[in-house]
């Protein structure tokens, strides 16, 4: 039986620790002057320079024949063609196949799923060009002006953050909004503002039975109703991205208006489905293709590209060595970018919730460590908050800086200082403060190690290419592991439990440990026993006594 630590590969790279553990990173320039253009890399337009990381060309190579040895070319072809390899669920692994712009079938179950991808693309071009040009209208006849996207997870974190980023796209007369958390304050300080006449809500939930979002959804459709009376429509102002058609419709959506997606989309692989309606909502449905193109380019170097030039093969080698030899249990993501303020929350969520397993693919426990903890915000903020302990602390963070080079009009001076910050701590981690071993202790060590990652513009197609990088790299990782990064059972048993909790409330049940029992005691104060309902889906009709009270 195959076990990764006792390969004469990984053997090696635990002895090059130990030789290397001393080096300093500015001696590795001294000895090779070409090493920034050695360890720099260019994908279409983005930038990756890898060259202020504590690893010799030695280290280097001994990463690759890592990759070489291990499956990943076999679990790639694997993925892109439409295997299961999400193993412990029996599906295919198929987020790329949203994104294929070719011509190229990809079979699964002997059936060719790109004609229903594209049906459902042009279902999102229709009616995201409906909602835009003002043909669309609300139940009194005004054009949509509002849009609420009801979410959590990978059904809010991917399309909120390119929202977000692509904010200088979005269409002027519309304004987004996205609600995840279960707190009541979220949603009601999202409503108070609005009209129902002009609102438009997404629920955007995989199989239309996550508790989140349906409360948050029934909060959304109860608020509707009563500001709006018994003339409202739910039809012209819910629409829904789910795979349970079924459910959806019994909330009161129209069939026509239920977006479909597939079991073999991960949550935190969804945004290039119809999870993604919000952004084709606010940056148009060219913006949206264009977001797909970017990704797709990023998949096609991912395939074919050798790994020694392919760029998340040696972002994810990297952070195999820090992970795994060096001891790092974190990774920052440092955005020197305010447009890009999401993206550390939406990393968090893919890498964390991937690669967060311990036990491998045949269900054996791992004896070395998996997924770092994936943390970080924008990074003039984080100069003045969380650096200091980057530059002087006990911990070891290796950080990837991403910036976007053309400044916006009119900020050029602003945008200038951005990225000469950027530049400043990438190297200030790197050179420390010690003089001439100067031993003060007040002194910064130095010797931290940081990526630089460069976007031409920040446009749909590169942060699609981003995105699809740091997916891709999450997945040689976890193929280098050995473990499956499309499950999400921790996820689940939370799920699970909090639905028996909320189930069983009135009880005074044994089953739960003594604190939970103390705990549940304290919450049932201060509710009275909660009366359930057999559909709590079910839709208050137009004309019905609730209604009319309030149209009265």
């Amino acid at each position: 039986m195959f076990q990764l630590t006792r390969s004469v590969t990984w053997q090696s790279l635990l002895r090059l620790h130990q030789e290397t553990a001393n080096d300093r990173i500015r001696d590795y320039f001294t000895q090779d002057p070409q090493r920034f253009d050695k360890m720099s890399l260019k994908v279409g337009g983005l930038f990756l320079d890898y060259s202020k990381h504590q690893i010799s060309d030695e280290v280097l190579d001994k990463l690759l024949e890592l990759a070489h040895h291990s499956a990943l070319v076999q679990r790639r072809a694997q993925m892109f063609s439409g295997d299961i390899i999400n193993v412990t669920e029996d599906r295919p692994v198929l987020h790329t196949a949203l994104r294929n712009l070719g011509d190229q079938p990809v079979i699964v179950d002997g059936k060719d799923v790109m004609p229903e991808i594209h049906a459902t693309r042009e279902q999102i071009k229709r009616f995201s060009e409906a909602v835009r040009s003002g043909e669309w209208k609300g139940y009194n006849g005004e054009r949509i002006r509002d849009v609420v996207n009801i979410g959590i997870g990978g059904s809010d974190l991917g399309p909120n953050m390119a929202c977000r980023a692509l904010l200088k796209y979005r269409h002027p007369d519309l304004n987004f909004h996205f609600v995840s958390n279960v707190d009541g304050a979220h949603i009601q300080k999202v409503l108070r503002g609005l009209n129902p006449a002009t609102t438009l809500f997404i629920v955007s939930t995989k199989t239309f039975s996550t508790q989140e979002t349906l409360l948050n959804a029934r909060t959304a459709r109860r608020w509707f109703l009563e500001q709006a009376g018994e003339d409202a429509d739910i039809g012209a102002h819910f629409v829904a991205a789910s795979t349970n058609r079924k459910a959806a419709m019994e909330f009161g959506i129209r069939e026509e208006n239920v977006f479909e997606f597939w079991a073999w989309v991960g949550g935190r692989y969804s945004m290039w489905s119809s999870i993604g309606l919000p952004i084709a909502l606010a940056i148009g449905f060219e913006g949206f293709i264009e977001m797909l193109q970017g990704a797709w380019e990023m998949d096609q170097h991912f395939l074919n590209a050798p790994l020694e030039q392919n760029m998340p093969v040696l972002m994810a080698l990297i952070g195999i060595w820090y992970i795994n030899f060096v001891g790092a249990e974190t990774q920052a993501i440092v955005p020197y970018d305010q447009a890009l303020h999401q993206l550390p929350a939406f990393l968090q969520q893919l890498d964390m919730e991937s690669n967060g397993k311990s036990v491998d693919i045949f269900g054996r426990p791992v004896d070395y460590k998996t997924g770092p903890i994936v943390w970080g915000q924008t990074g003039s903020n984080g100069q003045h908050a969380f650096f200091q302990l980057l530059h002087q602390g006990t911990r070891y963070v290796p950080i990837d800086f991403i910036a976007s080079l053309k400044p916006e009009p009119g900020v050029e001076e602003h945008h200038f200082a951005l990225l000469t910050n950027m530049l400043a701590q990438a190297n200030a981690f790197m050179e420390g403060s010690l003089q001439g071993g100067d031993l003060d202790p007040y002194s910064c060590p130095g010797n931290r190690p940081s990526s630089v990652l460069l976007l031409d513009e920040l446009t749909p197609g590169n942060l699609g290419a981003l995105i699809a990088l740091y997916e891709h790299k999450v997945f040689v990782q976890g193929v280098i592991w050995n473990i499956n990064s499309f499950d999400q059972w921790g996820v689940q048993l939370g799920k699970r439990i909090a639905g028996e909790i909320s189930e069983r409330i009135d009880e005074r049940s044994q089953d739960f440990d003594a604190s939970t029992q103390g705990l549940l005691g304290l919450v049932r104060a201060h509710f009275p026993p909660q009366n359930k309902s057999p559909d709590k889906t079910a839709v208050t009709p137009k004309g019905s006594s609730k209604a009319k009270r309030k149209a009265s």
